[in-house]
């Protein structure tokens, strides 16, 4: 009988880890299991430098969304990202702007958002018209480079 309460409580251990393993993995991956009612927005970019599906959309540090599709404009020859932003951040004026951030010096792309002043705000489909593109590392270090040797 003792044996077969150890050999219960080991298996509850490891089914307890496997479950621990399992919310870390989709913690981990930016994964949500719960599904919040969202609206599409738009912005065109000349550099995404690295930006992927799923990175943060964020307004003061705080996330307001994800990156849910990014793809190639054929008409602007620009990147075209495709945002799903959070209901509830219904107060996005039609003048905000969104730019391409990095978290730490090499760390992960996101977007940013500074909302302007207007009073009109953006909906489904709308998009920022004011962008910054990504600030690319190896072109940064090239410009210096370039002018170091130039001087």
């Amino acid at each position: 009988m003792r044996i077969r309460v150890m050999e219960i409580g080991v298996g509850a251990f490891l089914l307890a880890g496997m479950v621990a393993l399992l919310m870390l993995a989709l913690n981990v991956s930016g994964l949500n299991l719960e599904r919040k009612n969202t609206y599409k927005v738009y912005a065109r970019f000349e550099n995404i430098g690295g930006l992927t599906e799923r990175s943060k959309v964020t307004m003061s540090g705080v996330l307001i969304g994800q990156v849910s599709d990014i793809r190639l404009d054929q008409d602007a020859l620009q990147a075209l990202v495709e945002m799903e932003i959070h209901e509830e951040v219904d107060f996005l004026s039609i003048d905000s702007s969104a730019s391409i951030l990095t978290a730490g010096l090499l760390g992960e792309k996101y977007i940013g958002v500074v909302v302007g002043a207007e009073e009109e705000y953006l909906q489904d489909g709308d998009f920022f018209e004011d962008t910054q593109s990504a600030l690319v590392l190896e072109d940064l270090i090239g410009k210096f480079l370039f002018n170091e040797v130039s001087e």
